[in-house]
């Protein structure tokens, strides 16, 4: 093993100018993520700059036999923690041969949003709080919990110390340092209300970048389990009963907001968010009906409601937004498993262009 590792971790720079390149796109369930990896002769920094590249779409629920190759266009690149040196992570979105977006490429219109004057002259910030669930392998059960059984009720695992409490830290911290390699502004880590579930934040990023960023966070963290003999699960409500699910709290804010004055303008925009319930809860993530339940810090799915400090509302204000009179607000109503470009985009386009 000691062999195979050293080759794993040779440094290519001692030997050659190539690099490689780990490109990686959402496949067809629009949760599973994809990738292949391509020698380039030289380091490259701009995506642009990047060859474009194609993949079977009929092996991943995307196109079909008889027509199944698809593109991918090269979108954003970041450091690659496992290979190092100058080898890089591509963020590909996906095209048919004539240049047309696929159904489930939900960048490019995600894209054309953040594009517009309009929302670009507001900058829109979003900082993304990826909860997940580390699950035994062989069984679909959180790990730490006894096949079959339960742990000790909800109350010591929260930001919990010790092995009883803090299981899977190991990997998490990996995680946290392996996004800080590759460029991803993850601002921090916390375990969470069940034993087994951890939560990434990510933010404060801008626009388009937000979704990028938490699918190559997404990514590290599949490959990282994937070696650790884990799964990450993002189901919103892995465990039934009296245990907390898991989401991802979208905190957001435009340049308005951020300005004095800025409280008048979030109510208007969660009056606005309050008008779009339902379109919104449609788009927030498949079984969130599983999680919003009233329940275990989270609102009602069918009610929206928000308020200042309120865990158990659809939106957020935190005490010190209200104090200043801007800062930003937190929807509360994504699930684990959204998609953050269709996330992020709706959010600006009911807020700013709505």
């Amino acid at each position: 093993m000691s062999l195979l590792s050293d080759l794993v971790n040779l440094n290519l720079s001692d030997t050659t100018k190539q690099i490689i390149a780990e490109y990686i796109w959402i496949g067809g369930s629009g949760m599973d993520i994809r990738s292949k990896a391509r020698t380039l002769p030289g380091p490259v920094t701009d995506p642009s700059k990047l060859p474009k590249w194609n993949y079977d779409g009929s092996s991943t629920d995307q196109a079909s036999g008889d027509d199944s190759e698809v593109i991918l266009y090269p979108q954003a690149i970041f450091r690659d923690p496992f290979r190092r040196g100058n080898n890089i992570l591509v963020m590909c979105d996906a095209y048919t041969p004539a240049g047309n977006p696929i159904p489930t490429n939900k960048r490019h219109n995600a894209a054309k949003i953040f594009s517009d004057s309009k929302v670009a002259s507001e900058e829109p910030w979003y900082g993304i709080e990826q909860e997940y669930t580390l699950m035994q392998k062989d069984v679909n059960w959180p790990i730490g919990w006894p096949v079959g059984g339960f742990p000790g009720p909800q109350g010591p695992y929260y930001c919990g110390v010790g092995a009883d409490k803090a299981i899977g830290r190991d990997i998490v911290d990996a995680h946290y340092k392996a996004c800080l390699y590759a460029g991803i502004s993850i601002s921090g880590v916390n375990g969470e209300v069940m034993p087994g579930q951890w939560e990434f934040q990510v933010g404060p990023v801008e626009g388009i970048s937000a979704g990028d960023q938490v699918w190559i966070a997404r990514f590290l963290l599949e490959r990282i389990t994937e070696i650790s003999g884990v799964n990450v699960s993002f189901d919103p409500k892995p465990v039934p009963g009296d245990w907390n699910g898991a989401g991802a709290h979208c905190n957001y804010s435009t340049k308005t907001m951020r300005n004095d004055g800025g409280l008048a303008v979030i109510k208007k925009a969660i009056e606005k968010l309050q008008v779009k319930h339902k379109q919104h809860i449609a788009a927030y993530g498949e079984g969130n009906e599983r999680r919003l339940t009233g329940k275990h810090e989270t609102a009602d799915i069918n009610t929206f409601s928000w308020g200042v400090a309120n865990r158990g509302a659809s939106v957020r204000v935190g005490r010190d937004t209200e104090k200043e009179g801007k800062g930003y607000f937190e929807d509360r109503r994504p699930a684990s498993n959204m998609d953050p470009y269709v996330v992020t985009s709706m959010i600006a386009e009911t807020t700013i262009l709505g």
